[in-house]
């Protein structure tokens, strides 16, 4: 057993005399060691539960004879560090939490891994570090929460609260109707309840082969995650006895089911840069054209919120990720995941129970996939749109930039009324090196949305956006600002042109006008000199490649 270099022998006494001290019998030493990365925080409503979710993931490593050891990862929520500085650190923590897994598990030379996790960095950052280090490793996903309600209508955390800012604003909504859905949004633990990032990292974990089936979808309140929590612990102990490790289920062939599982419902954006920072621990090429080739290639099947209005809880009644996979079986590659089991086989013994939920083929939302990939003038290298949540009439717009270089100079903008239709918002200088960090901007996004703009604005950044965004929200351009790119160099009123089926996005200059903005205008000077998130700067690479962390 690997974790035999600190229980065995003579010169380890010290190391076993260490390990006694926390409580251990004599016939632990015997068995293989399991960490149990939990990302347990009072400060997260989606890890709130992991302390039961730890107990029965316990019971299910003593009952197939392995020694489980809970270690801790810190975890962010993106809700709560959105619109300030909290953001800047949100990407960031992905790289920290796979340093952290990479630590614990080398140091304390564990046998296997079960991964609890739930929101959003949380899980790329444990998958990354599992496949860094590579030993037997199963996710466990705390699993998504209950719609809240008010009166007959069903709440979810975007489009309810992060809008309401909006629709306050606009006088669509009073104070004390906010006050009821701010109370009232988030009922139960668990996360957010639509198909934003989390939710969307659950779903393609599962598809990965990483999680058991149905793990995706199934509630935190519910005694069915309970129950896989108990059988992922007993499962870790059959891959550690068989040394099946990630990169064995962790694969092109995988990551391009999870590619298309996210095309069909419809995902986060961010998983563009999750799967791809993935794939580059895993030692798999993946890039931007394969997403985009993809999502040519498959029809979108669901509309979860905030693309549609249903939720992670519809799509568990409707049979959950298995039966997305038995809608896109002849499409897939037939893997073995975790469970043993491979992709065909999971299909056959899927139901399908709500055809509206999860469509047919035949009979799509849209006959593309949620996610398309722009390239032109303004991002050579590539940007990122979430065409499922874009209104029919926006895929093709032009309009005329009004530039911010932050976060907080669009929104005051936004709020202020100085935005109109026809405006292409431009918040630049919040990519991955020049936020630093790559903040999120659900915030003007939602505010548009809640005001009713975003059938006339589009949005542009070189950040990147929550995963329940919906309107013309165009992110990851790249090159970022902070490094030169022609999104640096606009001034207000050029003409920005959209073309999200043609995968083009422009602004009318000449080069020769482009190269003399380049000599005249001055590149901001680095937001952050200092701490964690001026290294992170430095270090890395760009969205274009996943913003995963360059040679030091």
């Amino acid at each position: 057993m690997r974790s035999d270099k600190i229980k065995k022998g003579m010169e380890r006494i010290p190391n076993r005399a260490l390990l006694y001290g926390t409580g251990l019998h004599k016939s632990h030493m015997d068995r293989p060691f399991i960490g149990i990365a939990s990302s347990f925080t009072d400060l997260v409503p989606g890890h709130t539960n992991m302390r039961t979710l730890e107990r029965y993931i316990e019971r299910g490593i003593e009952n197939k004879g392995g020694t489980p050891f809970i270690f801790g990862v810190p975890g962010i929520c993106d809700g709560i560090a959105m619109g300030h500085l909290g953001m800047r650190y949100s990407l960031p923590s992905r790289e920290l939490i796979a340093d952290i897994i990479e630590s614990i598990i080398n140091a304390n030379s564990l046998d296997g891994l079960v991964i609890l996790t739930n929101c959003d960095k949380i899980t790329p950052g444990m998958i990354m570090g599992a496949l860094r280090i590579n030993v037997p490793t199963i996710v466990v996903t705390a699993g998504p929460m209950l719609s809240g309600r008010f009166g007959k209508k069903r709440l979810a955390l975007v489009r309810d609260t992060f809008e309401a800012v909006g629709r306050l604003k606009a006088g669509t909504l009073s104070a004390q109707e906010a006050s009821i859905v701010e109370c009232q949004a988030c009922p139960t633990c668990g996360s957010c309840q639509g198909l934003y990032t989390a939710n969307t990292m659950a779903c393609l974990s599962e598809t990965m082969g990483l999680s058991l089936p149905y793990c995706a979808t199934a509630l935190a309140v519910s005694n069915k995650k309970l129950r896989i929590a108990y059988e992922s612990g007993q499962t870790i102990m059959r891959l550690v006895e068989k040394n099946i490790a990630p990169r064995d289920i962790v694969t092109k062939k995988s990551l391009e089911n999870a590619i298309r599982v996210d095309m069909a419902l419809g995902g986060s954006s961010n998983t563009v840069l999750h799967l791809m920072a993935i794939a580059h621990e895993a030692k798999v090429h993946l890039n931007l054209k394969d997403f985009d080739r993809i999502s040519k290639e498959t029809p979108n099947i669901s509309k979860l919120e905030p693309a549609g209005d249903y939720y992670m809880e519809d799509l568990d009644c409707a049979g959950g990720i298995p039966a997305v996979l038995k809608r896109l079986e002849a499409s897939l590659n037939n893997v073995t995941g975790v469970s043993g089991i491979k992709t065909k086989e999971i299909t056959k013994d899927a139901v399908i129970y709500d055809a509206d939920i999860i469509r047919p083929l035949k009979n799509p939302y849209s006959k593309e996939g949620g996610i398309a990939v722009l390239y032109g003038n303004l991002a050579p290298e590539g940007c990122v749109v979430k065409q499922s949540a874009v209104e029919a009439n926006m895929m093709k717009f032009e309009g005329l930039a009004r530039n911010f270089n932050s976060e907080e100079e669009g929104m005051k903008a936004i709020l202020q009324g100085k935005i109109k239709k026809g405006d292409v918002v431009i918040i630049r200088y919040e990519g991955p090196s020049g936020s630093p960090g790559m903040r999120e901007m659900l915030s003007p996004t939602s505010a548009l949305v809640g005001m009713g703009l975003h059938k006339y604005v589009a949005l542009i950044t070189d950040g990147r956006f929550s995963g329940g965004t919906r309107g013309p929200c165009i992110g990851h351009v790249s090159p970022e600002a902070a490094l030169g790119g022609l999104i640096a160099y606009l001034k207000d009123g050029d003409k920005i042109s959209i073309d999200i089926p043609g995968r083009q996005i422009n602004v009318a200059l000449t080069k020769q006008e482009i190269e003399k903005r380049k000599k005249e205008i001055k590149l901001s000077s680095p937001k952050v000199t200092g701490g964690y998130l001026s290294r992170y700067s430095k270090l890395v690479t760009s969205a274009s490649t996943g913003a995963v962390f360059g040679q030091e």
